[in-house]
């Protein structure tokens, strides 16, 4: 389980688990660099525990490697069950902006679909390059508290409690809280082929 309170066990646990996912593809350092667009350095950094990774570089990594951050952030070798205990839902917060992502649904069972819960915190924004691995996967935001706006594509959408919206991951550039509140929403993705 991943606490985002235990700042440097989490910076190992991401390392470990990206050297373990691009060693599994049989990427080099400078293949995943070139794949991401993200400088190998950081990625040896990143890697070696030594730096922990916004959303954004964190999601271009994980569109290379082909996987969703649940996926990322999924505890190995942990015994699969049905369910998921709120107390064992991994969770990761955001350095740079500082919103709270909790893995809902339980891991290791074959689902093609995520459910994640965020918290985004007043006046955040996390912009996301075009991530062209990720084609493959679309999802809904459905807002439960506050007010978020999405940039997807060419449109910028407003959303305001209880509204849904569906899109293709690889057309998000961008989340922003434009308010003095917190939002807080589920991501349920459906992760394409795997």
């Amino acid at each position: 389980m991943i606490m985002e309170n235990d700042d440097a066990d989490l910076a190992r646990h991401i390392g470990t688990r990206l050297n373990a996912l691009r060693a599994e593809r049989g990427l080099t350092l400078d293949q995943l660099a070139e794949l991401s667009g993200v400088s190998r350095a950081m990625i040896s950094r990143v890697e070696r525990g030594e730096a922990s990774p916004t959303a954004a570089l964190l999601a271009r990594l994980c569109s290379a490697l082909g996987v969703s951050l649940s996926v990322f952030f999924a505890t190995s070798g942990a015994e699969v069950s049905p369910l998921a205990r709120r107390a064992d839902q991994p969770v990761w917060r955001d350095p740079e902006s500082g919103y709270l992502r909790r893995v809902v649904s339980p891991g290791g069972t074959g689902s093609r679909v995520d459910v994640v819960e965020v918290e985004f915190p007043a006046g955040a924004e996390v912009r996301f390059p075009g991530q062209q691995a990720s084609r493959s996967q679309s999802q809904h935001v459905w807002l439960f508290e506050g007010e978020m706006e999405l940039s997807v594509g060419e449109a910028v959408h407003r959303l305001t409690a209880g509204d849904c919206l569906f899109m293709n991951v690889g057309d998000v550039h961008g989340f922003r809280n434009p308010t003095d509140k917190p939002a807080r929403y589920a991501v349920i993705i459906d992760l394409g082929h795997r």
